[in-house]
């Protein structure tokens, strides 16, 4: 019995132990068969995930690069053809022909650009581009724009966040008006050859008070795209209740809704019923004393002039004792703002040459109001030549040597913009090369020291000459 018992006892803890082993294993199996089940979820979110991803990022590149519609006749199957950039002359870093560019219109005139711009699809051919591209990589601080205004019409009051404005008036009769910090405001009248000059962030306008167009020539201190904003604008985009509280007029923020934003821009304005709206303007000249900070009667100021051509300046001079009065004022307020710029006019009679020379310590840029030239330009990179004509804009980067010569019967006459508000600092050919020790030379050229005794010097300058 007792044997019995014990084998019994030892069978049955025998079958206690099986089935615990049992359902320990149970336990195991479903435990592995659920980590199999989740990396296999895991790795099935992760693939979608990654399909996802996937279709996003060629769905991405598919819009940003569209693929070209077929015309219609042509067939489906399309073998694709590599777009390759047209080469650009080189000569476009230099030169820009103002007239082929996209003109702006405004209901009392338009303004073309000579400029860099961001968005590149902005410019209407790969010379605009080069160009554009070249005074903003070459940090020019220039920029150049046409202002047309036609009679009775106005460049709207408005203001640069980011550039200094020289203006150049080539032809017609105009009232300017400058407000400055102090909200003192100083108005004069501005006829052809005479120079305006706006500081940044100063709210300005010019008006045609003449029967013919008003021409402009405007130069901007900077080389990146130039930040404007309009006193139109900057009204109706003001809330109601602030333009309300700001100008407290009679009537209120009644009278305030009566104005009404036109949807045509009025960067230069003229309204088809001005001779309603306007009955009485008053073109008042403010004292010399205020107007020459914003003012030079460049057409009236000394003329340097060479056996080739006439130069005048319109820039800071550190000698002022030649400046008038009121030259002085000008002077001394062009060189208290910072990236001022500096103006002259170049007349080159027929043949003449302005030698090669270079800027110290500018850029300077060109527009041609009358005549043609030859112009050549050598950097450290390179050399090139090409012909320039009315409306044409150039460029000569710091540093450059650069050279314009006249090619046409009538006179050549150029305004020129310089990117400092010091005075200008210039080196011509013969100067340097006449300072330059003879047996230095004669080394340099393997010629005979004597050889250089060939070269005369000259009592009278030679920077504009002829033969």
């Amino acid at each position: 019995m007792d044997n019995l018992a014990f084998e019994m006892n030892e069978d049955a803890e025998r079958k206690v132990v099986s089935e615990g082993k049992m359902n320990t294993f149970s336990r195991m199996e479903k435990t592995r068969q659920w980590s199999l089940m989740s990396i296999f979820l895991v790795c099935l979110l992760a693939c979608t995930i990654t399909t996802v991803i996937g279709v996003l990022i060629v769905s991405l590149v598919y819009v940003n690069n569209p693929q070209p519609h077929s015309e219609p006749g042509a067939q489906s199957l399309q073998t694709a053809i590599p777009v390759v950039p047209k080469a650009v002359d080189p000569k476009f870093q230099f030169l820009y022909h103002l007239p082929k560019s996209k003109v702006f219109e405004y209901p009392g005139g338009t303004i073309q650009w000579a400029r860099y711009r961001n968005n590149a699809n902005d410019y209407l051919s790969i010379e605009e581009e080069a160009f554009g591209s070249s005074l903003n990589s070459q940090r020019s601080q220039i920029s150049l724009g046409t202002l047309r205004i036609k009679s009775s019409g106005l460049r709207a009051p408005h203001w640069h966040f980011n550039a200094n404005e020289h203006g150049y008036l080539v032809q017609g009769t105009a009232w300017v008006g400058v407000v400055d910090d102090g909200a003192v405001v100083t108005t004069y009248n501005v006829t052809a050859g005479q120079v305006i000059f706006f500081p940044k962030n100063t709210v300005h306008w010019i008006k045609n008070v003449g029967s013919e167009d008003c021409f402009f020539l405007l130069f901007f201190s900077t080389h990146e795209e130039l930040q404007t904003l309009d006193v139109d604008d900057v009204f109706f985009s003001t809330p109601e209740d602030i333009a309300s509280r700001s100008l407290k007029p009679e009537g209120g923020i009644n009278f305030i809704r009566t104005f009404h934003k036109q949807k045509e821009d009025q960067g230069v304005n003229l309204p088809p019923n001005l001779a309603e709206l306007v009955v009485n303007a008053n073109y008042s000249q403010s004292p010399d004393n205020f107007v020459w900070r914003y003012f030079y009667d460049l057409k009236g100021s000394k003329e340097h002039r060479f056996p080739g051509g006439i130069i005048q300046l319109a820039q800071y001079w550190k000698n002022s004792s030649e400046l008038s009065h009121n030259e002085k004022i000008f002077s001394e307020f062009l060189n208290q703002h910072q990236k001022a710029l500096s103006l002259s006019t170049l007349r080159i009679y027929n043949n003449g040459l302005r030698q090669p020379h270079f800027h110290f310590n500018a850029n300077e840029m060109g527009y041609v109001i009358s005549g043609c030239a030859k112009v050549g330009i050598i950097n450290a990179q390179s050399s090139t030549e090409f012909d320039i004509h009315i409306g044409d804009v150039i460029f000569f980067p710091t540093g450059t040597q650069h050279y314009i010569k006249s090619t046409c019967d009538e006179d050549l006459l150029l305004i020129l913009a310089f990117s400092t508000g010091d005075q200008l600092q210039t080196l011509d050919m013969d100067d340097y090369l006449q300072a330059t020790a003879d047996h230095i030379l004669a080394q340099l050229f393997f010629k005979k020291q004597s050889e250089f005794e060939k070269i005369p010097q000259f009592k009278e300058d030679q920077a504009v000459n002829l033969p």
